[in-house]
Formats: C-alpha cells, sequence, structure tokens
C-alpha cells in the first residue's frame, strides 16, 4: 500500500500557496500601514476627495492617523489642525509640518486645508471662515 502522505503534504502546500496568492493580490494596506512615499501619494489623491463640511472622523477613516495635530479653543470655538504629508522637500528620514497639508477643523467640521489656513489658525483668526 503505497503512501499518502506526500500526497496530503502536497495538498496543503498547494492550498497555503493558494491562499498567500488570494490575499497578495486582494489585501490593500491601509494608510497607516503604507511607507512614507506610498502614504504620500496616496494623501495627495485623497485631497482631491475632501469636502468643506466633512467631519474629523470621515476624514480620519479616510487618511488615517495624522502626522501631527493641533488644537486650541478661540473665541469659545474649538479648533482643530490634522497635518498629512502631501510633499517631500528633504531626504533626512523625518517628516516635517512644511511637508504636510493642514486641515482645519472647526468644531469638528473641516473648514479648510493648506498653508494660508494653518497661518489663519495661528493667528485665531478664524471667525472669517
Amino acid at each position: 500500500m503505497k503512501s499518502r502522505v506526500p500526497v496530503i503534504v502536497g495538498s496543503i502546500f498547494v492550498a497555503y500557496i493558494a491562499f498567500v496568492a488570494i490575499i497578495m493580490v486582494s489585501y490593500e494596506p491601509t494608510p497607516d500601514e503604507m511607507d512614507w512615499e506610498d502614504r504620500q501619494a496616496y494623501n495627495r489623491a485623497k485631497m482631491t476627495e475632501i469636502s468643506i463640511g466633512q467631519s474629523i472622523g470621515e476624514v480620519k477613516m479616510m487618511f488615517g492617523k495624522a502626522d501631527f495635530s493641533e488644537a486650541k479653543i478661540s473665541n469659545e470655538q474649538d479648533l482643530q489642525i490634522l497635518f498629512y504629508r502631501t510633499q517631500h522637500k528633504e531626504s533626512d528620514g523625518e517628516t516635517t509640518k512644511e511637508e504636510c497639508t493642514p486641515l482645519l477643523f472647526k468644531q469638528g467640521k473641516l473648514v479648510a486645508w493648506g498653508e494660508d489656513t494653518y497661518q489663519q489658525y495661528l493667528a485665531s483668526q478664524i471667525d472669517s471662515l
């Protein structure tokens, strides 16, 4: 009687290879799992999909964890800035705020993004938004 062990081991190996292939083809990493170059490209592409009034939760679901964040209360309004890396400036191994696009939230809703609004946030001149 022939041993069935090689057939069983071979079948398990083929099933394992098929499983790994399916996972490799269908798996998409979350933004938090991407390397900096892929995440930067992803963030740039996603910036075109955001809109005024989106909640901070919706934006975090879309972009993942922010590279930097700041918050304060100004004129009894909650203000928060989330920074997401969108442009490469210097190959120093560190992400800086200058390499990020700031997203400004007032009372938990997106009101603006870009460098000019970050300067307004710093100066607490948000009431005009």
